[in-house]
């Protein structure tokens, strides 16, 4: 079996309410590449890259820049089944610098390889690690303003959606970020709490800010500081106001290992996008698992496949806590034939061949048209 097509088509979902992450310089919306694999012998597989340039350096327009000049050639004529060889080739073809180079773009392809090999084979992505999957995941609603008065009004539509739990975006003023997690606890008062600074603090104030989160109950701490701030995240682990979980800067497994090593966190917000695909993700996910640590979920305002697979992921390797998926918070529309939709606060994970999902090829093509992300590369 070789691959010998290899297809992107770059779109931007259009999006509702507010949410930094997905702002542009083209206004709001949420920019995703759908990649399609085909073998000589006529299997198909779906996938998505994710890029966020205001989450990291990765932007639509680069994604497909490297999808289409340097990842489709080294993936053309590989055997779909050698998963490692196929990301050894793309981390050659693209290199890292501190750790994976372009993990978000590559994290496409690797979702596109699962789903073909799960399709050829007629079983789920899960079936084919020898895991069961249960039949839902409980998610999380996000919970991001500037402002204290919004605060009610979105917990308030979280709770109309039936959500009963709630990530807050938190940093750099704790004093604000306290009586955020007040007034959601007011409104919420049995719900699941979890806090994320997206680097937003500086030592001094993570370490006034920790202790005040946990007296507030708040289980942790995700992405208190800067990445690269190595020893300031050892000294405010060492201080044990409440659990110091990982994100951003955790790309591969051995970028978890190490921090592991050195007394940096107590666990991690695991991401399918951010390690680069299914293959790096399950091994750090495996490493939360062995040693005990911490392990809770999130995404990067998934759509479509990139969501399908992060289902699958965490139901997959038995995620404790509820997830901080919110694509189907912020996205206003889908490209499945079915779309994933959550009732309750949760959402059923695809249990279909490959990632349980079918793109709906003439929504994709419509979306593509009005996106026009190929005409703006064209100059």
């Amino acid at each position: 079996m070789k691959i010998t097509g290899f297809e992107i088509f770059p779109v931007v979902y259009p999006v509702a309410g507010s949410f930094r992450f997905l702002e542009t310089p083209r206004g709001p919306g949420r920019g995703a590449v759908f990649v399609k694999l085909t073998t000589d012998d006529g299997a198909v597989g779906w996938g998505q890259s994710v890029p966020v340039a205001r989450w990291t350096y990765e932007c639509l327009e680069s994604a497909v820049i490297v999808l289409r000049d340097y990842l489709r050639p080294a993936v053309l004529g590989q055997d779909p089944r050698d998963l490692a060889g196929i990301h050894a080739a793309m981390n050659r073809e693209i290199c890292g610098s501190f750790s994976t180079g372009y993990p978000l773009t590559k994290a496409g392809v690797d979702l596109a390889l699962h789903d073909l090999l799960g399709r050829a084979t007629g079983r789920n992505v899960a079936e084919l690690w020898g895991r069961p999957l249960p039949e839902e995941l409980t998610l999380s609603w996000t919970v991001s303003s500037p402002r204290l008065e919004e605060i009610p009004r979105l917990v308030e539509a979280g709770l109309a959606r039936g959500y009963a739990h709630f990530n807050l975006k938190v940093a750099p003023d704790p004093d604000f970020d306290v009586q955020v997690c007040r007034l959601v606890r007011r409104y919420a008062p049995n719900a699941f709490l979890w806090c994320d600074a997206n680097g937003g603090y500086d030592l001094a104030t993570a370490l006034r800010a920790a202790p005040m989160l946990a007296d507030l109950g708040i289980p942790a701490l995700e992405q208190p500081l800067p990445i690269n701030q190595i020893s300031a995240y050892r000294r405010l682990r060492e201080q044990g106001a409440l659990s110091i979980l990982l994100d951003e800067g955790m790309v591969s497994p051995t970028d978890l290992l190490e921090f592991v090593q050195l007394g940096c966190c107590d666990g991690a917000a695991l991401k399918l996008a951010r390690c680069g695909g299914l293959v790096p993700a399950r091994a750090q996910a495996e490493i939360l698992l062995e040693r005990g640590l911490h392990f809770y979920g999130s995404g990067l305002t998934d759509p479509d496949l990139s969501l399908a697979g992060s289902l699958i992921l965490f139901g997959a390797h038995g995620l404790p806590h509820p997830a901080a998926l919110n694509g189907p918070q912020f996205l206003t529309e889908s490209l499945l034939a079915e779309p994933l939709v959550p009732v309750g606060g949760r959402l059923r994970i695809p249990r279909g061949p490959g990632l349980g999902v079918t793109v709906d090829e003439e929504k994709l093509a419509a979306l593509v048209a009005r996106s026009r992300v190929m005409d703006r590369l064209a100059g």
